[in-house]
Order: structure tokens, then C-alpha cells, then sequence
């Protein structure tokens, strides 16, 4: 097993760390991507994070609205909605707590 397990890590997770970036406000597709690299997580490219977030949008969880910019493209903004903000505590804490077991579980094997 030497092979990188992070993209499948995050592909797990991408839905709540996106809800996540937006519970400080609105903002458009590349500075979430940005906002998440800036965590540490890696460079999450177009095609991994829009499909994300048109099924958050799909499932109610974030509302979108297209801007026009005086330079350069529109851009689609997103907003977190209360549903999405529900989710986001609920599965948060699920993640937290899976995540805790993970933990507890690695340092067993002498993993800090």
C-alpha cells in the first residue's frame, strides 16, 4: 500500500469541507478551490470541484447566482443555505467523531 491515499480521502469529505468554506460567506468556484489548497488540502481542480458543488446546489444545500464582472468572465457565486448549514453540523460532527476513531485506532499502532 504506497500509494497516495489523499485524493480518495478527500473525495470522501470535499462535500462538507466546501459547505464548510462557505459558512464565512459567499463566494465563487476559484476561491473556494483557493480557500481549500490554503488549508493544506492540495490543488482541487474544475472538474473535481464544480461537480461538487452543482450537487450541493441540486440538493439544496448552497444557492447559486451568476454575476457579471465589468472584467474578465461572470462569475456563479454560492451561498450556503439554512438546509445546507444543517448538514453541515450534522455531518460535521459525524466526520469529527469518525475521524477521532481514526485517530485513536492509528496511535494504537504508534501513529501520532
Amino acid at each position: 500500500m504506497s500509494s497516495d491515499r489523499r485524493a480518495s480521502w478527500l473525495k470522501g469529505v470535499l462535500d462538507l469541507l466546501v459547505l464548510a468554506s462557505l459558512t464565512e460567506g459567499e463566494n465563487y468556484g476559484y476561491e473556494i478551490a483557493k480557500s481549500l489548497a490554503g488549508s493544506g488540502l492540495g490543488q482541487i481542480k474544475g472538474g473535481t470541484l464544480y461537480p461538487v458543488l452543482n450537487r450541493l446546489e441540486e440538493g439544496g444545500l448552497v444557492s447559486a447566482e451568476f454575476r457579471v464582472t465589468e472584467r474578465g468572465p461572470g462569475r456563479r457565486y454560492y451561498r450556503l443555505t439554512p438546509k445546507g448549514r444543517e448538514m453541515l453540523a450534522e455531518q460535521g460532527g459525524l466526520w469529527v467523531a469518525f475521524d477521532e476513531s481514526v485517530r485513536s485506532v492509528l496511535a494504537k499502532g504508534g501513529i501520532r
